[in-house]
């Protein structure tokens, strides 16, 4: 039985800990709360046990606080790092170091500079056994997560017969959950985003891969854009959905108008936190012009890192194999029928 801590409780933390509680492998000792507030109960009543820093417990009177953030340390195999993007470091730092427990960062942080938080980004699809026996681990943020998985099929195909990858994120500009973060009637560009970068942390430098990024005025998930250049002639629409048919945590669909579409069936059909955890090509919008093919698909931006945490945590703490892994996954999060739900509900209509 290994012991796990997940320090933070947002959009991360919430959805990673009531997923990984169902594990019998597994016992979460308790959530890192940093705030006094109305939350904290929320955690107890979803029946987990919180810890706070020692330096703020006296804030914490009026609520059933477990101990220090501290103390549980010692008590624990692996923490869950789901803290506010740039905190992840301070709590390196500050307490994992200092501790000698295993984490893994959230895609917030980086890999580079003086504020890397690990050496390695971690996508499962591409670099799973990489992450056996290591310290710290980064997880790729969502749309990082996203690429990883439709560019590696790509190039474990097509290999030398690829030319460039050309991507363009339309990015959501805020979660769901985010009620208080007010959405702007505008179109905001992004300088030198980090994602291509990310990508390449764990192709290789050298990949020719092109990354813009602009944040659009919704909540419903990220949409992903990309021009696939091959040397010669590309692949068929068909080979081109064949190659992702069995693709684990990748649906096809053709009927869905956009991306509220798949929101909305997934809350209908009761996912739960109205996530799909995973992408959805949009077959009806697979283009080829000449040498190029152009794939669009969704990106469900809650959702999709969840399984990926998991995935990351079994090869850390179990270095279980890959398809192992994969079914302990499956258990947890069925994967496979929300992806038979959502294909068979934006079937192609003949």
């Amino acid at each position: 039985m290994k012991k796990v801590f997940v320090n933070g409780y947002g959009t991360i933390g919430s959805r990673i800990a009531k997923f990984i509680k169902d594990d019998p492998d597994i016992t979460i000792t308790g959530i890192g709360k940093h705030s006094s507030n109305e939350k904290v109960q929320h955690v107890i009543d979803d029946g987990f046990s919180v810890f706070v820093p020692e330096k703020k417990i006296d804030s914490f009177k009026n609520y059933d606080i477990s101990g220090t953030i501290e103390s549980i340390l010692d008590d624990c195999d692996l923490v869950i790092d789901a803290s506010p993007e740039g905190k992840g470091l301070l709590n390196k730092k500050n307490m994992y170091e200092p501790k000698g427990v295993k984490a893994i960062f959230q895609g917030g942080e980086t890999i580079f500079n003086d504020k890397a938080v690990a050496d390695i980004l971690f996508n499962s699809r591409v670099n799973y056994a990489e992450a056996f026996n290591k310290k710290y681990v980064m997880q790729g943020s969502c749309n990082v997560t996203g690429m990883g998985r439709i560019l590696n099929p790509l190039r474990e195909k097509y290999s030398d017969k690829l030319d460039s990858f050309s991507v363009t994120l339309v990015r959501r500009w805020a979660d769901l959950e985010q009620t208080d973060k007010q959405i702007v009637d505008t179109i905001e560009m992004t300088e030198q985003p980090h994602h291509g970068d990310d990508v390449k942390a764990y192709f290789g430098k050298d990949v020719p891969l092109f990354v813009r990024a602009i944040k659009v005025p919704t909540r419903q998930m990220h949409l992903h854009i990309i021009d696939i250049r091959f040397k010669n002639n590309p692949p068929t629409l068909d080979e081109v959905n064949e190659l992702f048919k069995n693709e684990y945590g990748i649906a096809i669909l053709w009927t869905a108008k956009g991306t509220k579409d798949v929101r909305d069936f997934a809350e209908s059909t009761k996912f739960s936190f109205k996530d799909t955890n995973m992408l959805h090509i949009h077959a009806n919008m697979t283009q080829i012009n000449r040498d190029t093919v152009q794939l669009m698909y969704s990106d469900d931006q809650t959702g999709i890192v969840i399984p990926e945490n998991y995935m990351l945590l079994q090869a850390m703490l179990f270095q279980r194999e890959y398809d192992d892994a994969l079914n302990h996954t499956e258990k947890l999060f069925h994967m496979d029928e929300k992806k038979r739900l959502l294909e068979e509900y934006f079937a192609k209509k003949d």
